[in-house]
């Protein structure tokens, strides 16, 4: 008789199993949201809002790495005049420009 009560236990431990394992997959999709996608996230905002405060007169950083001084800011179709050196100004979209160069030069020389 005592054996038919172990038997009849058995099957419903397993049942259990399903439930850790899905609870498993969805503590690993929280630990993955919390340290990659929600910094990329923020990283995200930042860098548009500092898109959207650009003036005349920064220093910026452009796709590719290229630094220069922001020349004219047209809002209606997104672009900025960049000059790049004494005398030479790219357009380039707005959305191209990543950094402000005096703080990228600062955080570099502190290294």
């Amino acid at each position: 008789m005592n054996l038919s009560i172990l038997l009849d236990a058995a099957p419903q431990a397993q049942g259990g199993g399903g439930m850790s394992f899905l609870f498993m997959i969805l503590l690993m999709f929280v630990i993955m949201w919390f340290f990659l996608i929600r910094p990329q996230q923020k990283r995200q905002k930042e860098i548009r809002n500092f898109q959207n405060s650009l003036q005349e007169g920064s220093k910026v950083v452009i796709g590719g790495g290229i630094s220069g001084t922001v020349k004219r800011i047209d809002l209606a179709t997104g672009k900025i005049d960049v000059e790049i050196a004494r005398g030479v100004v790219v357009e380039v979209d707005k959305s191209y420009v990543f950094a402000d160069a005096a703080a990228a030069q600062t955080t570099a020389q502190q290294k």
